[in-house]
């Protein structure tokens, strides 16, 4: 039985299951039998397909458990009165929602706090736990009678489970080696010396062995040189002893301050062998800039689950990129009907979703994975009835989070801080006044007419296929009045905007007219995002939801660069990447030299200045990922993401058939100019010499945020389970 503290009648009774309404439409309500299986790490569910008569799913497939009618399904198709029995397992990626009904609020409880307990255990394993666990499941998999002992056919079929090829003398030899009772199977202690022979790391013998210096082991003093000369960490002898009382699993090695190969083993496997900074984990900048001196994640389209074209609209691509700690999001909203405005993307068979329900996924999942402010983007296409009641909704539903005037009882001169708008929504649109008006006691008309927002009037021209005068749409006075700190304007060029535009009116750029100003103007656009926000968003023209590359926007400090977040990709992972640090909170702090006004930075001819702190980086790749049917044959490439003069790739060599431990042992050296703006980004893929390699897996995060000296060589279990991006 797995080792995770469950308390023991919530464990009992997913493991005892039950009954469950499955549910996905108003007709299609069928009855299943679910319940947790002995290994605690799998759902088991029946089926009434011919050819799946059982189904089962992993635990690690599980993104999250929603409890009550929180999902577009149980709106659309269930009444209220069945609340207290409704819940959704929400799984990673784009697997559909598991919506389902217990006979009893009671009973959805317990499913609902049975299956979080054992979601939290499951994250809360060590890197070596996950590990023994993976292989565990493969373990069972393979023993295809469930006699919890492995024949020599079940061990090659487990061999192939975990990406390892070996000839049919190879696999008889480890299986004899292994059964010691000449049964013809394995099981026990067996399993567990099969195990062992398995999992043996050489390269972790060849580090240790070179520093266990001391009785072939590893003295407080081995481990402290191996800390400053190999991880080159600042550290002291009382550091060495905390890790060998924390890792050493022999008593008797602990007791003369000695760390055996199997704590070593221990400790590599924990956060402080971790590449990423243990302290970039937490929120650990300074929060209290104007809120234009940070990057910000945000998202475009988020309504948008798929394509610009056909894809559905849902309620649920909100909550995954909230859950994601994105902090602006996308509302493109249009007239419904009975009066409702709806979001959808405009002149497209894109499925419409009600602009209320938006606003109240977005309240109830703002501020689950981060704190900080959350700018709503509304792209405004509504008549003035339909904009008023738009008004009301946010007014309604958000309540005090939302921002309905500027903080202090002044006219502010600059951005307040993420730290002061902690809670709260910000509303990007149109305004029909200055803020000063606020302040002036200044009456404004009801309504007035107001350009259409830049996007808004690209998407009607590409449309319409006219560039004659700009849209105009009338601003009710009641939308306009919640637009406090990001006001939009149409950009008229640098000088203008210096001359005339106040701290709080933004442009937003499409993306040719933002690489294009990147390129040739580069100091102005870094000075122009020094006191005012900036957006960038995809070209019209990428019907199918794909992305630019973030990179040179960041790099001359553009703070909101908008990606479809729907869209597993290279500039989605360095948008994970870049935002993985300060706690996931979806705020960066742009490095100085791009809020300084005496800066004259400029990513393409770096001129001596600040920003050049050349660093050297080596790195070995420690990426674990997926695999689907024939065995791999696994490469590395090492990318940096930066200035112009920064970015590189290097490749390592293929790996025959090997997918569970290859050891590649190579070097790699770059020279970075400017480390505050560098991505580090490794891909593991599938080598092929006739078509283009298959993406396995990639890690991406800031080179900032990488751990001195973790160049140590790291095998790779090229894993057969679904990739999840780090968020």
């Amino acid at each position: 039985m797995l080792e995770f503290l469950v308390i023991y009648p919530d464990l009992q009774f997913l493991l005892d299951g039950g009954k469950l309404i499955k549910i996905r439409s108003s007709s299609w309500q069928k009855s299943r039998f679910y319940k947790l299986e002995e290994d605690c790490k799998t759902l088991w569910h029946e089926s009434h397909k011919i050819f799946k008569r059982n189904q089962t799913f992993s635990i690690d497939d599980i993104d999250s458990v929603r409890k009550g009618r929180q999902s577009e399904g149980f709106l659309k198709h269930t009444d209220p009165s069945v609340e207290d029995r409704c819940f959704s397992i929400i799984f990673k990626g784009r697997k559909r929602n598991l919506d389902l009904m217990a006979n009893q609020g009671h009973e959805a409880k317990q499913w609902v706090s049975g299956l979080e307990k054992i979601i939290n255990n499951m994250h809360n394993l060590s890197r070596q736990q996950k590990s023994e666990h993976w292989i565990f499941n493969c373990m069972r998999k393979a023993d295809k009678n469930e006699d919890n002992k492995m024949t020599l056919k079940e061990l090659k079929h487990f061999l192939r489970q975990i990406n390892v090829e070996v000839d049919e003398t190879y696999a008889a030899d480890l299986f004899k080696k292994c059964d010691k009772s000449n049964s013809g199977t394995l099981e026990g202690s067996e399993i567990k010396h099969f195990y062992d022979l398995l999992t043996h790391r050489e390269e972790i013998d060849v580090i240790y062995g070179k520093y266990a210096q001391t009785e072939g082991q590893m003295s407080a003093r081995d481990l402290l040189n191996f800390l400053l000369n190999e991880q080159r960490e600042q550290v002291s002898m009382q550091d060495a002893l905390k890790l060998i009382e924390k890792y050493e699993l022999d008593g008797t090695a602990k007791e003369k301050k000695h760390m055996t190969k199997d704590g070593f083993l221990m400790y590599m496997h924990q956060e402080e062998g971790s590449i990423l900074n243990p302290k970039h984990k937490h929120v650990y900048q300074d929060m209290s800039q104007p809120l234009n001196h940070y990057f910000i994640s945000s998202s475009h389209n988020t309504y948008l689950m798929e394509d610009q074209l056909r894809g559905p609209s849902s309620t649920e691509a909100y909550i995954k990129a909230l859950m994601k700690s994105c902090r602006c999001v996308e509302l493109d909203c249009w007239d419904g009907p009975n009066g409702e405005p709806v979001i959808y993307h405009g002149y497209t068979l894109t499925s419409k979703v009600l602009f209320r329900d938006v606003i109240k996924a977005v309240k109830d999942y703002a501020f689950k994975t981060s704190d900080y402010p959350v700018i709503l983007s509304l792209e405004n296409h509504c008549s003035v009835d339909q904009q008023k009641l738009m008004a009301h909704h946010m007014i309604a539903i958000l309540g005090d989070a939302l921002l309905t005037k500027p903080l202090g009882d002044t006219l502010p001169g600059n951005f307040p801080s993420p730290e002061e708008l902690k809670g709260k929504f910000l509303i990007k649109g149109k305004r029909l006044n200055k803020l000063d008006a606020i302040f002036n006691n200044n009456s404004t008309v009801d309504e007035d007419t107001v350009s259409e927002e830049d996007e808004a009037a690209e998407s009607k021209e590409g449309e319409q296929k006219t560039k004659s005068k700009k849209s105009k749409i009338k601003l009710a006075r009641e939308l306009s009045d919640i637009v406090i700190y990001c006001k939009s304007v149409h950009f008229n060029g640098f000088e203008h905007a210096k001359d005339n535009q106040a701290f709080y009116e933004m442009s937003s750029f499409k993306e040719s007219k933002a690489f294009s100003l990147a390129q040739n103007s580069a100091t102005a656009y870094i000075h122009h995002n020094m006191d005012k926000l900036s957006r960038i968003y995809p070209a019209g023209s990428r019907t199918d939801s794909s992305n630019y590359n973030p990179v040179p926007m960041w790099n001359v400090g553009c703070q909101i660069v908008a990606l479809n977040f729907q869209t597993p990709s290279k500039e989605m992972h360095l948008n994970q990447g870049r935002f993985l640090q300060n706690g996931l909170c979806g705020y960066i702090l742009k490095p100085g030299f791009l809020r300084s006004f005496s800066s004259q930075f400029d990513p393409s001819t770096l001129t001596k200045g600040p920003w050049l702190q050349k660093k050297t980086s080596q790195q070995l790749p420690k990426i674990n990922k997926d695999k689907h049917k024939s065995i791999v044959d696994p490469l590395v490439r090492v990318e940096i993401y930066g200035v112009p003069a920064d970015n590189a790739s290097k490749e390592t060599h293929y790996i025959e058939n090997n997918g569970f431990n290859p050891m590649w042992n190579e070097n790699f050296q770059f020279d970075i100019q400017v480390p505050e703006l560098a991505m580090l980004r490794f891909v593991v893929e599938d080598y092929d010499s006739t078509s283009q390699n298959d993406l396995i897996g990639q890690y991406c995060l800031p080179l900032t945020s990488v751990q001195n000296g973790k160049e140590t060589p790291h095998s790779t279990q090229l894993r057969r389970q679904s990739f999840s991006y780090r968020d």
